[in-house]
């Protein structure tokens, strides 16, 4: 194959394109898989080893140039196109051009920016964690062992064989990383997304929001957390609402609570309340010595208050949403209410 000739043809054949369709059945010709530039190189195994390597230079040549003239044909068909527009009877230049669509903050993340300025102003930090957690912080140092019924309820999805990592359970690892990092008194919260693996359903889903609180300090009680989850409310919902304290239990504290607030939307029973006039919040408690322990605090000396809130549960609450999956299904109609 001469390339000489080969480029002359290659320019002809491309000067005479109208169009971007038959400019690229030319390149195809040339520079496709099973073009021209393919076959020369093609031929390359057959050549004596002296001559290999001009003959690879040459069909690389080739190629670069017929590209070349490629690119400038398109960007002439191009000027052209445009240039025709502008002359259309249609066209008006004094026209604004078309005002692009605006997005908006998802609702998680609305209320995480809503609720991390509340517990800011509160003198709280915020704080990140690993999503893939070690089942050290997972689990070990939140004094849930691997004998512990708990795990059961996790249903946790482990990342390795020997089950060493964990996408993690819930944003409680914190906990231990804020203790192993400061040293007390301090308040920290940690929002971030939590897996597990469930059956998905109106109210359950595999991926989702929580925010986690810790507090550590001098002589912490049941009193100081129902303040603070007072004034969580406060600021969610714009006014005071009753809570009360249930019994439950949690490997990571003691005493631990269920903490329920009145419904904010009736005073005698509905569809979000499930007719109680009561809607469960978060559990929470008093942080178990074990942990206290584990994070490397003297729980002798002091003591904490703990609590988990699901901001995906919180979303819905707020704006009545029936089903959790909308949350993460990335339909644009329903984003689009937000």
């Amino acid at each position: 194959m001469d390339p000489e000739a080969t480029l002359e043809e290659a320019r002809q054949r491309i000067e005479a394109c109208d169009d971007a369709a038959a400019l690229k059945d030319v390149l195809r010709d040339y520079v496709g898989k099973k073009g021209a530039i393919s076959a020369m190189l093609a031929e390359i195994p057959k050549l004596d080893p002296a001559d290999r390597k001009a003959h690879g230079q040459k069909a690389n040549a080739l190629k670069q140039s017929i590209q070349a003239l490629a690119e400038d044909r398109q960007a002439a068909l191009d000027a052209r196109e445009l240039d025709a527009a502008r002359r259309a009877d249609d066209f008006d230049p004094t026209l604004p051009p078309p005002v692009a669509e605006r997005g908006s903050l998802h609702p998680i993340t609305q209320v995480t920016r809503e609720l991390e300025d509340l517990f800011v102003s509160m003198g709280y930090e915020v704080l990140d964690g690993p999503e893939v957690e070690l089942d050290h912080y997972n689990f070990e140092a939140l004094n849930i062992t691997k004998d512990h019924p708990a795990r059961d309820s996790q249903d946790t999805f482990y990342c390795d064989e020997i089950g060493t990592l964990v996408l993690r359970t819930h944003t409680s690892p914190v906990q231990i990383r804020a203790m192993e990092g400061r040293t007390p008194p301090f308040r920290v919260i940690a929002p971030g997304r939590v897996f597990r693996q469930e059956t998905t359903d109106a109210s359950h889903d595999h991926t989702f929001y929580q925010m986690e609180g810790l507090v550590v300090g001098k002589d912490i009680s049941v009193a100081h957390l129902i303040g603070a989850m007072k004034t969580l409310l406060r600021g969610i919902f714009g006014r005071d609402l009753d809570v009360r304290l249930r019994p439950g239990h949690f490997p990571f504290v003691e005493p631990g609570f269920e903490l329920d607030a009145r419904c904010p939307f009736c005073s005698d029973g509905c569809s979000v309340c499930k007719k109680t006039t009561w809607i469960e919040l978060l559990p929470c408690g008093l942080v178990h010595p074990n942990v206290l322990r584990a994070g490397g605090v003297d729980p002798e000396e002091w003591s904490g208050f703990a609590f988990g809130l699901g901001l995906s549960r919180l979303v819905m609450l707020r704006h009545n949403i029936d089903d959790v999956r909308h949350l993460l299904d990335g339909d644009v109609r329903f984003l689009e209410q937000f």
